[in-house]
């Protein structure tokens, strides 16, 4: 009864691994992405227009530096969540380590 309930714990801190995991590589991707557009908005001629996206619509930028201040902004939270998810992931690691050996003694 005790391994039966251990094996539940288990299975659930598995699934909660799972869903960190998939949140810090989502997370870490859209960072990336974001990364990426304030490249290439600093290499845009002054000249070429910008567009942003709101809603199913883009909007031409008329402040440039309004623009990648924003995403430098929205870049600094996505990292702060970043490294949360990180410590929640190794938080239930560290779990899943300790519930493996207190089921395998069991």
């Amino acid at each position: 009864m005790v391994t039966e309930d251990i094996r539940q714990r288990l299975q659930m801190v598995v699934a909660e691994l799972q869903s960190s995991a998939q949140q810090v590589a989502s997370v870490g991707g859209q960072i990336k992405e974001l990364e990426a557009t304030l490249e290439h908005l600093s290499t845009q001629e002054e000249d070429r227009a910008v567009y942003r996206q709101s809603g199913p619509l883009l909007l031409e930028v008329s402040d440039r530096e309004k623009l990648s201040e924003d995403i430098e902004k929205t870049i600094a939270t996505l990292k702060e969540h970043e490294q949360r998810l990180v410590t929640q992931e190794e938080t239930l690691r560290t779990q899943y380590d300790q519930m493996v050996k207190q089921f395998e003694g069991s």
